[in-house]
């Protein structure tokens, strides 16, 4: 395979994705998904179904009037009705006022879901098929052809389920799409059924039968103003040249090998959704799809600099979407190029490959080094070197941090979680530590109501600090301790540094280390915070949730400052250099 072969990324995180458990997206939310996923790339882009909701019909009517720059936008629609012409279907009306260039119509492979789920016959099945996409094609509309439930009509039937794709070839769709509707394929099936397939479609007696089953409406569909259908990119194709795409789900944790398989034996669209966002468990994930297709395999998927904005989008649809992204996911997980382990990160300093797939840069992400009870010099050296800090292994301090670091590791403390943290405690023992603002101080109260009250239940904390030799003695209250007493310092500090004022608590994580010393176990919290561009954690311990959550705060805020102070550093440097 060459760098030249082009295969086709199709993105349906906007109406595949949105059914997933727990998920809702806002009108806004779809634009700026889809406008992110137009700058990654992806040739093709579902958007919905126009019709099923009004936030779907304001999406197309929205994207019409600001179109897309790259992508081909796609609506989204099953065949129609069983019974009725497509021109009388009141369903289809939507799909072509949604105005797209392409359509993507479902419609069923499995006789069963024909019989059972439909309730009709399988002739009529057919005809549903085949009128729907002749009316697409009369209307100006190129189609792709989800054949729904593919590989187990395909098991159960195979003669019937190749006959709904000849039917669709006929009626003018240029893409056949099997999808694994329920997820329950393994590769070695998807392997060997597409490549089944497509042999058959490739032979020219079934080219022949093609063109003979065509209808009447079918070669009307076909002339069609080609100027209008076709573009550089997607040349029209006739009903005998179609292409072939994959969609598969991950309920047997298998998408992502399923579609690779599939690619490997012909298909050359591949659907997916950005982190594998899907009904039940998902669908094929498009941060593994892409850089496994490209990296590895040698797909022409999108182009180098764009690669660069997989990570990037993968958390800003995670944002987006209010989802926390998954750390130890591959290639764009926070942790898909960490290294923990003494021996793992001297080899990695030395050369990468050692433990190192593929080149982190290359889809946008780092790598990380992580501290931890397990560490040695070179974590802490290359630790350092993140941090803008330059260690020498001979230099005391080195060891100095090491010891520090394995002994509060002991007490519970984790700072390969909380690396603001750790960068406040190596900078302490350097002497670098700026203390913007000493704590001298705090007191929490919190007033137990009926339950009748308990909605309204506030807790008030006081603090009491000190700020370039100036006292300062403030309270606020919160809806629960933690907010109180995060409430009550930014009040405080809020004069003397503005830019808290910009800083918000985003997780808040509790650990009981201990279970079996009961209500005096030794606690650890976990704190991130955000400045709307930069997320940080940092950690606290004790036997005291308060005071374990007062540590974890204070650093946090002693954190976002220090940020604003190399942000301006740099900003100042910039200046001086130019």
């Amino acid at each position: 395979m060459t760098s030249d072969t082009p295969l086709w990324i199709y993105d349906t995180t906007l109406r595949d994705g949105s059914q997933r458990e727990g998920l809702s997206l806002s009108l806004e939310d779809k634009l700026r998904i889809a406008r992110q996923l137009d700058r990654l790339g992806v040739p093709f882009i579902e958007g919905g179904w126009p019709g099923a909701n009004p936030k779907d019909v304001q999406f197309f009517w929205q994207l019409q009037e600001e179109p897309l720059t790259q992508a081909e936008l796609v609506a989204f629609c099953s065949t129609r009705r069983p019974g009725m012409a497509a021109t009388d279907d009141p369903m289809l009306q939507p799909i072509l006022a949604a105005g797209t260039r392409w359509v993507t119509i479902f419609g069923k492979s499995w006789d069963l879901h024909v019989t059972e789920g439909l309730k009709t016959t399988l002739d009529e099945n057919l005809a549903m098929i085949q009128d729907t996409i002749q009316y697409l094609r009369a209307n100006g509309r190129r189609v792709i052809y989800d054949a729904e439930h593919w590989f187990d009509g395909y098991k159960q039937n195979p003669a019937y389920a190749l006959e709904t794709l000849r039917v669709a070839i006929a009626a003018g769709a240029e893409w056949l799409v099997f999808c694994d509707t329920n997820g329950g394929t393994l590769p070695h099936e998807i392997a060997q059924i597409v490549q089944e397939v497509i042999q058959v479609f490739d032979s020219s007696a079934e080219v022949e039968a093609d063109g003979r089953r065509q209808t009447a409406d079918g070669e009307s569909a076909e002339k069609v103003e080609k100027a209008q259908l076709s573009t550089p990119q997607f040349p029209l194709l006739t009903p005998h040249s179609p292409r072939f795409g994959i969609h598969t789900h991950n309920d047997s944790d298998t998408a992502v090998a399923n579609a690779l398989a599939a690619v490997m034996q012909g298909v050359r669209m591949v659907q997916g959704t950005i982190n594998g966002y899907g009904e039940r468990c998902g669908n094929a994930n498009l941060c593994s799809l892409i850089p496994n297709l490209q990296a590895k395999l040698g797909f022409s998927c999108i182009a180098a600099d764009q690669l660069e904005q997989l990570t990037e989008t993968s958390r800003f649809v995670s944002e987006v979407v209010n989802l926390a992204p998954d750390d130890h996911a591959p290639f764009v997980g926070l942790s898909a190029f960490a290294h923990k382990g003494g021996i793992h990160v001297s080899a990695v300093e030395r050369n990468p490959l050692t433990y190192e797939h593929i080149r982190p840069e290359q889809i946008g992400n780092r790598r990380r080094i992580v501290i931890s009870d397990q560490a040695g010099l070179s974590n802490i050296l290359a630790k350092a070197r993140s941090f803008g800090i330059e260690l020498n292994k001979q230099d005391p301090t080195c060891r100095e941090i090491l010891q520090r670091l394995k002994a509060l590791e002991s007490e519970g403390y984790q700072f390969e979680a909380a690396e603001a943290s750790f960068e406040l405690l190596m900078r302490e023992a350097l002497g670098q530590r700026q203390n913007a603002f000493e704590v001298k101080g705090f007191q929490v109260h919190y007033s137990l109501l009926s339950e009748t009250d308990r909605d309204r239940a506030t807790s008030l904390a006081t603090v009491k600090l000190a700020v370039d030799g100036k006292d300062i003695l403030e309270a606020a209250e919160g809806n629960g301790p933690v907010s109180a007493l995060d409430a009550a310092l930014r009040k405080a500090l809020i004069s003397f540094y503005p830019e808290i004022g910009t800083f918000y608590l985003t997780d808040y994580k509790v650990r009981i280390l201990d279970g079996t010393a009961g209500t005096s176990a030794k606690t650890r919290v976990l704190i991130e915070s955000s400045n709307g561009h930069q997320r940080w954690t940092t950690v606290g311990v004790s036997g005291n949730i308060l005071e374990a959550s007062y540590l974890a705060v204070v650093e946090g805020l002693e954190y976002g400052l220090l940020l604003q102070t190399q942000a301006k550093a740099a900003l100042a440097a910039s200046a001086t250099a130019k």
